[in-house]
């Protein structure tokens, strides 16, 4: 039987099933059948792919991932409230069953965990054939921390050695990327806390994107950015914020 601590995001997402019968045949899994969120969160990714076979061993490996990193799965669920948070257009049940960008996110917590398990084969397949419904484009390997946000999640790009640590909030098309110039032990960015990324901006090398940093829509940025500082244009330039200006989350 599903806990206490699962019972709200399961019950609000059993009652979207309720109010639209047809869910349960769009993605294969009633929420009666789900045992807790890490079951859900399984559940849904699974029903992201038309093929029922598929769609049945996307589960149980998804599942199994999960169940043996509980880390993962706790932090899926804090992404799934940042993005119902600063998208207040909706909520933590219609997040999970309907926003690709969190469902692109939760798809790399879900490779990342079998990864993590040893399982990198696994974890490629999981990343390709959900990769291929979201179109987003997320390494295994890379590195993103607490209550991110992927708005929309389209055309996204996150390349092996990025690191995205807390906080972050990232529009579609946005890539992080290589330089083929820095080819270090990091040749991807690291975005930092609380920063904003514009969509279609693109982002290359090893360099660091400063904390609450904003990077504006189709930026263009090859050098590091300092903390608290916006970037626009296609060849980036620095300025100091102006009063009222758009300044990120936290």
């Amino acid at each position: 039987m599903p806990q206490a601590s699962d019972m709200t995001l399961i019950e609000d997402t059993a009652q979207l099933f309720h109010e639209e019968p047809a869910l349960a045949a769009l993605y294969g899994f009633t929420p009666d059948e789900v045992q807790n969120d890490a079951d859900l969160l399984a559940a849904v990714l699974a029903g992201l792919v038309p093929d029922a076979q598929a769609r049945h061993r996307i589960r149980d490996l998804v599942g199994e991932a999960f169940a043996a990193d509980a880390g993962s799965v706790a932090f899926a669920l804090e992404d799934l409230v940042a993005t119902a948070e600063r998208d207040l257009s909706t909520d933590a049940a219609r997040v999970l069953l309907f926003a690709p960008g969190y469902q692109g996110l939760l798809s790399y917590r879900a490779s990342h965990a079998l990864l993590m398990s040893g399982r990198d084969t696994a974890a490629a397949a999981i990343k390709a054939m959900l990769g291929r419904q979201l179109s987003v484009d997320i390494a295994p390997e890379a590195q993103i921390g607490r209550r991110v946000w992927l708005d929309h999640g389209l055309g996204v790009v996150i390349g092996r050695t990025a690191v995205i640590e807390d906080d972050v909030s990232i529009w579609h098309g946005v890539t992080l990327g290589s330089n083929f110039v820095s080819m270090g032990d990091r040749r991807h960015p690291l975005i930092g806390k609380g920063a904003v990324l514009g969509g279609h901006s693109v982002i290359l090398g090893g360099i660091d994107i400063g904390e609450n940093a904003v990077v504006a829509a189709g930026a263009i940025v090859t050098k590091s950015i300092p903390a608290g500082k916006t970037v626009y244009g296609p060849k980036a330039t620095i300025r100091d914020r102006k009063p009222g200006s758009f300044s990120g989350f936290t």
